[in-house]
């Protein structure tokens, strides 16, 4: 595993942020979901997610995840990815979403 310094941590952008918009996204290659996520002062960003397989659209409305928001926009199909939504797979390979056990204001930040 390569090592990185305190630096190069702090310049990546994780938010956290709440769901509040998710719907069925037919255009992609693999099976996934266009999410909109409110990130506070950020405002409401768009994200391409592939979490099919433990998730329905309406159980993700509300749901608080972790986001890196400082990568570059992305186009996927006709849609702009603007966040990352992030994620551990589980032992098959599906995503479960970062999330926080406890509310927390939209768009704090990681430390």
């Amino acid at each position: 595993m390569q090592t990185i310094d305190m630096t190069e941590f702090q310049s990546i952008d994780l938010r956290i942020g709440t769901i509040v918009r998710a719907e069925d996204f037919a255009k992609t290659k693999k099976p996934a979901y266009k999410i909109w996520v409110d990130l506070g002062d950020l405002g409401i960003k768009k994200s391409s997610a592939q979490i099919t397989f433990h998730y329905r659209p309406e159980e993700l409305i509300g749901k608080q995840v972790l986001c890196v928001c400082n990568f570059a926009p992305k186009q996927i199909a006709d849609f702009m990815s603007e966040v990352l939504v992030t994620g551990f797979s589980d032992i098959e390979g599906h995503i479960v979403l970062a999330t926080g056990d406890k509310p927390i204001p939209n768009g704090a930040k990681l430390h």
